[in-house]
């Protein structure tokens, strides 16, 4: 999404292609100076700094298409008959691994609340957001550019915050003031809808229904509200790289922004979201816990 151009922030980070170019350097820079994707580009910058351009061997391309747009996530309605939304996850899990659910449950006024109190947070000034930047998982709540900033080849254009709702929640105070009541409230519709799909999952496995709870598959739950802005040249930077999430379920809600792909086989597939709805993707531990259940 486009945002006006409010701070000037001072930095140093070199933007100049032409210059030496020392990673490690850049990186802790970005990091000590707390200078994020959307500082960068309320700062006026015109050129993207190095360490987020994508490497030469794999370069983006702003225009790419799917390879197959007859291809599409599944959409299965929650509201139907039990054995036939059943059978409709347990497909779309074992062939797909993504699917998009309606009639969920979850009201729309606390879908709306979440996406628009992580875009507030975002969006506040830059002294208010500075005290949230932490890398420190104690705390329960993280805020930075990238969690492999120091490890990865390629940085994505975005900020995050993170919140680690269990084993152990965090302190109220860690918490953006913002996103508190909204987070609250998505927290537990979400729980709720996630035990009801962790139990049609089983069921399509044919296994108990209890069978990944007792697994202690309910043990951890992070929340990541992920932002991408303006991007001044998105012809060699990603906002997010291909990836697999290494957890059981994500619940991904988004805003009215499209632009990202899943792949299916050979063929990467247009994600358009469904108004009202949810996707649902299954991570890695769950892939690997079919094999022992």
């Amino acid at each position: 999404m486009h945002l006006r151009k409010t701070t000037k922030m001072a930095t140093t980070i070199s933007t100049n292609p032409d210059q030496q170019y020392n990673r490690l350097e850049e990186a802790n820079k970005l990091d000590e100076t707390k200078t994020r994707v959307k500082g960068l580009v309320d700062s006026g910058l015109t050129t993207i700094p190095r360490i987020f351009h994508n490497p030469p061997q794999n370069p983006p391309n702003p225009n790419f298409k799917a390879q197959n747009p007859k291809l599409s996530l599944p959409i299965v309605n929650l509201s139907g008959y039990r054995s036939t939304v059943v059978d409709q996850i347990r497909c779309a899990a074992s062939t797909f691994g993504f699917f998009q659910i309606i009639n969920h449950g979850i009201p729309k006024s606390a879908m709306d609340h979440m996406v628009s109190s992580i875009k507030l947070f975002h969006e506040l000034p830059e002294t208010t957001k500075m005290q949230y930047y932490s890398r420190d998982t104690s705390r329960g709540v993280t805020y930075f550019t990238n969690f492999d900033l120091y490890k990865c080849k390629e940085v994505n254009w975005r900020d995050s915050p993170e919140v680690h709702l269990r084993p152990t929640p965090p302190k109220r105070e860690y918490v953006p003031e913002v996103c508190r009541e909204a987070l609250v409230e998505w927290d537990g519709e979400v729980v709720k809808l996630g035990e009801e799909l962790m139990g049609m999952l089983c069921e399509g496995l044919r296994v108990k229904r209890e069978r990944l709870k007792e697994m202690s598959f309910f043990h951890k739950r992070n929340m990541s509200g992920h932002y991408y802005p303006y991007c001044p040249q998105p012809e060699l930077a990603v906002g997010l790289k291909w990836h697999t999430d290494p957890v059981v379920l994500t619940v991904l809600l988004v805003n009215e922004v499209t632009g990202w792909q899943v792949k299916h086989g050979e063929d990467w597939i247009d994600v358009e979201p469904v108004p009202g709805g949810l996707i649902v993707n299954i991570g890695d531990m769950l892939q690997v816990s079919h094999s022992i259940t």
